[in-house]
């Protein structure tokens, strides 16, 4: 593994390099396998799902068109729904519990870069941290978290929200930046 690549893994600030340009590449075949099987080649779909993300939990959904940086960062938990056109920055880490939902349009953005240097930012410098979707959590359509972000169990975040800082459990979070409007009952509440 490469210098930038090894800086990349720890998340620490990286320049891009031909070798992570490569593992770009090699996921943008996949997804191309992906997005264009037709609509009766589920086997085809979940050959290039598999090949492609870190991991893949049993009844996983994913609607295609899907989009995603190198795939290989990507963690679907059993059962997770990923609905029409999502992008997955996965730069870093990128968990999606089980159960969770994510709407259409969903985007998950790990990657960072320099705010105050200037001339870092002019020559590409970036880092990544992780985020992490709860199970059971439901993210409505066109949905944006930000890199570092994690979101507890059984939340919900409302349509069009844009989240940057941690959700714990059972809440029900909208706006721009996403911000708490109410509690959710706990698991054994009513259904």
């Amino acid at each position: 593994m490469g210098e930038h690549a090894e800086r990349l893994a720890r998340g620490e600030w990286y320049l891009d390099d031909p070798e992570l340009q490569e593992r770009r590449r090699r996921c943008r075949r996949l997804l191309d396998d992906f997005n264009s099987a037709g609509a009766d080649e589920d086997d085809e779909r979940h050959r290039a799902l598999t090949s492609m993300l870190g991991h893949v939990g049993a009844d996983v959904e994913v609607v295609p068109r899907f989009q995603c940086t190198y795939g290989a960062h990507v963690r679907l938990d059993d059962g997770a729904f990923v609905n029409a056109n999502a992008f997955f920055m996965d730069d870093a880490a990128i968990t999606v519990g089980a159960h969770a939902r994510l709407g259409p349009g969903a985007q998950l953005m790990t990657a960072l870069h320099p705010i105050d240097d200037h001339a870092r930012r002019r020559e590409g410098w970036e880092r990544a941290l992780p985020i992490s979707i709860g199970e059971n959590c439901w993210l409505g359509a066109s949905v944006t978290v930000g890199a570092g972000v994690s979101i507890g169990r059984n939340t919900v975040v409302g349509a069009g929200s844009l989240v940057l800082r941690d959700l714990p459990d059972h809440v029900l979070a909208v706006g721009s930046p996403a911000r708490i409007i109410r509690t959710l009952p706990p698991e054994d509440g009513p259904r």
